[in-house]
């Protein structure tokens, strides 16, 4: 297997993981992830990208990390990143401004580092899973020493 940059980058940082492959060519929902990892939708999470219209607080752009059969919550999102207003990011501006697919976006190793928020459910469960950096690649390691090193933060981010 070839390493990916997240995973250079979480073996670097020192933090256990563990690597789940499975064969599929195109972008699948988080969902399906869950079944492909065998684990409850809960502990799976998608990468999200959003952008705010201005540049706020130095920042355009914002990553958020959230259980895969939730909906990010625009406003919640906006509070925890401390800005009046978020957008999804274009689909077609996702590989050129983070280096990632659609399936394969995963919040470490993006080509900048941009502000992260992780779901605050996440630290419910010794471990989460999320992209791998590659579609058909999902690591599971634990929420708390991914965030302390990307600098990552937690807030409640989705749809009630």
């Amino acid at each position: 297997m070839i390493k990916t940059n997240a995973m250079r980058i979480v073996e670097t940082a020192g933090i256990n993981y563990k690597v789940y492959e499975y064969n599929i060519k195109e972008a699948v929902d988080a969902v399906t992830v869950a079944s492909y990892v065998k684990k409850p939708v809960e502990q799976v999470f998608k990468t999200l990208v959003t952008e705010a219209p201005d540049n706020q607080h130095g920042f355009n752009h914002f990553v958020f990390v959230i259980p895969a059969n939730k909906e990010l919550s625009v406003k919640k999102a906006a509070h925890a990143a401390g800005v009046k207003d978020l957008s999804m990011l274009p689909l077609k501006k996702l590989l050129p401004l983070t280096g990632y697919v659609h399936g394969g976006c995963s919040p470490v190793g993006m080509k900048k580092n941009f502000p992260v928020f992780i779901d605050e459910t996440a630290v419910l469960f010794d471990t989460i899973c999320l992209s791998g950096g590659k579609i058909g690649l999902t690591l599971e390691l634990n929420a708390e020493a991914l965030a302390a090193a990307i600098h990552a933060g937690f807030a409640d981010l989705t749809l009630d």
